[in-house]
C-alpha cells in the first residue's frame, strides 16, 4: 500500500489553485483515497475575511474537509511560527487516517514552513520593541538601509512596504542568525519525503487581465461593506490582518482618502507586485513541477 503523500499546490493569487486542490481531492477520493485540503493562505485564516481574499464559501468546498480557515479574529496575531505546528499536526491527523494532505496557498514562508525543514530563528521581544519605536519616530526608510547592510540578501527579497517583515528580518540579524530570507537554502530538505509541489503558471498578459477583474468583481461583491464590519471586530488593531491587500484600500475609501476608482487601482496595482513576489519566492523551490494553466487532476495522477 502506498503511504499517504503531501501535495503543495502554489503558485500565483489568481492561478486556480482552490479549484485544483478541489478537483485532485475529489479524484483521489474516487480511488478510495479520502483526501483532506489545509489551507497555506495567509490571509484566509481570519474570520470575516472572505471577499478580500477569495474564500471559497463552504457551500463551494464540495464537501471536503478544510483545515487552518476562519481559525483567528482579524484582531489578532498570525505568523508562520504560529502556523507551521499547526500545519503539520493537520497533515499527520489526515495521513494516520489514510488520506493525502493537500496544502493550498500563495503564502511562500506558510507552505515553505511546513513542507521543508525549516526552523524559525530566535525571538528578542526587547530588540523587537526598539525596532518599533524607531520605526514610529523615524520611518522605515533607516531600518531598511540598516537591512541592506547587515542582510543584502534578505534586504532584496523583503517587501519593503512590510514594516513587520522589515522589524522581524532586523531582529533576527542583530541576534546573529540567518533570516527568513536566507533560511531557505538552494537545496532545502523536504519535511516528508513523500511530497509533491504543483506550482502553476500562467501567462502574464491573461494574469494581469485575471487579476485585475477579480479585484474589480471583490468591490461589486461588497468587500467595502466587509471591511467596515470587520473594522468594528479590531481589523485596524491587528498587526497582520490590517495590512491585507485590499483591506487597507476599502478603508481608505470609508475613510474619505480614496475615491472608489483610486482604491481599485491601488488594489490592482498591489495584488500585481504580489503575484510577482509569488512567483519569484515558489522559483526558488527545486522540487517544484510546474503545469500550466488550466491542468487537470488526472493529469496530475498520471504523471
Amino acid at each position: 500500500m502506498t503511504a499517504p503523500r503531501l501535495w503543495a499546490i502554489v503558485g500565483a493569487t489568481g492561478t486556480g489553485k482552490s479549484d485544483l486542490a478541489l478537483d485532485l481531492a475529489e479524484a483521489l477520493r474516487r480511488q478510495g483515497n479520502p483526501a483532506e485540503i489545509i489551507n497555506a493562505d495567509a490571509m484566509q485564516v481570519y474570520r470575516g475575511m472572505d471577499i478580500g481574499t477569495a474564500k471559497l464559501p463552504t457551500a463551494d468546498r464540495r464537501g471536503i474537509p478544510h483545515h487552518l480557515l476562519d481559525v483567528r479574529e482579524v484582531s489578532q496575531d498570525a505568523a508562520a511560527a504560529w502556523y507551521q505546528p499547526l500545519a503539520r499536526a493537520a497533515v499527520r491527523d489526515i495521513q494516520e487516517r489514510g488520506g493525502d494532505a493537500i496544502l493550498v496557498g500563495g503564502s511562500g514562508l506558510y507552505v515553505s514552513s511546513v513542507i521543508f525543514d525549516f526552523d524559525f530563528p530566535p525571538r528578542d521581544p526587547a530588540v523587537r520593541r526598539r525596532l518599533e519605536l524607531e520605526f514610529e519616530a523615524e520611518g522605515i526608510t533607516p531600518l531598511l538601509e540598516r537591512l541592506r547592510l547587515l542582510d543584502p540578501t534578505t534586504a532584496e527579497r523583503v517587501d519593503p512596504r512590510n514594516s513587520r517583515r522589515v522589524i522581524r528580518a532586523l531582529e533576527v540579524v542583530e541576534q546573529g542568525s540567518a533570516t527568513h530570507g536566507a533560511a531557505l537554502p538552494d537545496a532545502p530538505t523536504l519535511w516528508m519525503p513523500q511530497t509533491r509541489i504543483i506550482g502553476l503558471r500562467l501567462d502574464r498578459e491573461p494574469l494581469v487581465r485575471r487579476l485585475n477583474d477579480r479585484v474589480d468583481r471583490m468591490w461589486a461583491q461588497g468587500l467595502v461593506a466587509e471591511a467596515e464590519s470587520l473594522r468594528g471586530r479590531g481589523l485596524e488593531s491587528g498587526t497582520t490582518a490590517s495590512r491585507a491587500i485590499g483591506y487597507a484600500q476599502a478603508l481608505g475609501q470609508l475613510d474619505g482618502r480614496l475615491t472608489e476608482a483610486e482604491a481599485i487601482a491601488e488594489t490592482q496595482a498591489l495584488t500585481r507586485r504580489y503575484a510577482r513576489r509569488q512567483v519569484s519566492w515558489f522559483k526558488r523551490y527545486p522540487q517544484l513541477e510546474w503545469h500550466d494553466v488550466p491542468t487537470s487532476a488526472e493529469q496530475l495522477l498520471a504523471d
